[in-house]
């Protein structure tokens, strides 16, 4: 049990970050800001994304603990910081990990309207999140025998994970000098799902009046379920029959979803702007290749410290009365989940007007670009137990024509000082950019609570 516990601390340790791309959001030098808002003030007359190279991202943390906490090399009993660890850990810390691969990316300047602009694609994405079964954990590390009437609840067992394709359509339309607007049409194929959430009941130990080391041991009022979709059709299959089912199921072969992207720029004037987007308002139903277990029921039984270890009876027979009293049904109905909705908005200054003569501003009624620009970016997403939060400053400059960058500031649950930062070049049509946050924590990664990468190549006119 000891080393099973070291794996999830160690696990919850490296992955454990939020959606949150706080230095790409309304960096409008990149069309993959239309992603994250697509109501972005963009002035493109096309860009192509690099197959498969247009945007890698990818990140990793922890809320909670860290590596180091469990293996610094300190001279304590390495068994001594485990329980340390543990007692630190809450049932509302986990685990985030999220990764995606945009495969496709194109967009263009209607030639009936040169105020609308087309964007699309298709990428991949896989999301997952776990919460910090604290009282299992406490459990399965230090016994029963120290939490005689204490309850330990099922409720604390709650995550979900999702593979999936995303095919999207997006619609930009600068409506005046003051405001833009725009949506994204999604088109969710899922290739994998997994979910676990809203259990129920509590396992107790109480001590009976037939002396001591004798226990009863309650599951009382037992409600767990675990849907997956995607698992049942893997289950024998190998290698490449594998990959190629999960290809299928991309390319629409699996459970299908709608969702929407809605945002806006609005102008206050031509310094200020204030900015806002909701992401991912859809869902995803779940009909193909589905298995849902659920377990439900109440039981005691009596005995020493641990059910299977008391005297006088078969292992499997507790198992047998236990899986009796509270039987494992699987289920094969439709499920329906929706996806994690994203909100995103700022506040911007821009200062410091900068024209190189490159881009007719004065011909087309537009002022040029600025050099500088600084403000504040908020960030929330809802999550199974609760939404999360996030709040950046950002500082923007730009080095003459080929040279983008900005500079965050960020607050989340998972650190203080996060400090993020992105590069984009731009030479000629060619694009190349990269973004890290918690650059401070890179010194030391065994410290580190999060750490985040993204970098793409694009085609940009």
């Amino acid at each position: 049990m000891r080393a099973i516990l070291l794996f999830a601390i160690s696990l919850l340790s490296l992955f454990g970050y939020s959606q949150n791309k706080e230095t790409l959001y309304d960096f409008t030098d990149l069309p993959q800001s239309l992603l994250l808002n697509p109501g972005a003030d963009v002035r493109f007359n096309y860009h192509l994304g690099v197959p498969f190279l247009s945007q890698i991202h990818v990140n990793a943390g922890l809320k909670g603990a860290s590596l180091y906490d469990v293996f610094a090399d300190d001279g304590r009993d390495i068994n001594d910081k485990i329980e340390t660890t543990l007692n630190t850990l809450t049932s509302k810390d986990y685990l985030t990990a999220t990764q995606q691969l945009e495969i496709v990316s194109f967009g263009w300047k209607s030639k009936k309207n040169e105020k609308i602009y087309f964007s699309g694609g298709i990428y991949q994405e896989l999301d997952v999140i776990g919460y910090f079964p604290k009282d299992f954990a406490v459990l399965a590390y230090q016994g029963n025998q120290d939490f005689l009437n204490q309850s330990f609840r099922f409720s604390t067992i709650s995550g979900s994970a999702e593979l999936l394709a995303v095919y999207h359509f997006g619609y930009t339309k600068k409506v005046n000098k003051s405001m833009t607007f725009g949506a994204r049409a999604k088109l969710y194929s899922s290739i994998f799902h997994a979910r676990s959430a809203k259990n129920k009941g509590t396992f107790t130990t109480l001590e009976t009046p037939q002396g001591s080391n004798i226990y009863q041991h309650v599951i009382s009022n037992a409600d767990v379920t675990l849907r997956t979709s995607g698992y049942r059709g893997l289950k024998d299959l190998e290698g490449k029959e594998i990959a190629n089912k999960l290809i299928g199921r991309a390319l629409l072969g699996g459970n299908l979803g709608l969702g929407i992207d809605l945002g806006f720029t609005h102008k206050i004037n031509e310094q200020l702007a204030i900015t806002g987007s909701v992401n991912d308002l859809g869902v995803i139903v779940y009909n193909k290749d589905v298995e849902t277990y659920r377990a439900r029921g109440n039981y005691v039984f009596e005995g020493f410290e641990t059910p299977i270890q008391f005297s006088g009876q078969n292992p499997e027979n507790f198992l047998d009365e236990l899986e009796e009293a509270i039987p494992l049904d699987t289920l094969s109905t439709t499920y329906v989940t929706m996806r994690p909705l994203k909100f995103n908005g700022s506040v911007k200054y821009s200062f410091n007007k900068y024209d190189d003569g490159t881009c007719n501003c004065y011909l087309e009624g537009e002022q040029p670009p600025y050099l500088d620009a600084f403000g504040i970016q908020l960030f929330s997403q809802f999550r199974p137990k609760r939404p999360q939060y996030a709040a950046s400053l950002f500082y923007y400059k730009r080095f003459f024509s080929f040279l983008r960058t900005k500079l965050t500031y960020t607050i989340d649950d998972y650190s203080y000082n996060n400090i993020g930062f992105l590069l984009s070049t731009h030479i000629d049509k060619i694009n190349f950019y990269i973004s890290a946050n918690n650059l401070l924590e890179y010194t030391n990664l065994a410290k580190a609570r999060g750490a985040s990468l993204q970098l793409g190549f694009n085609i940009i006119m």
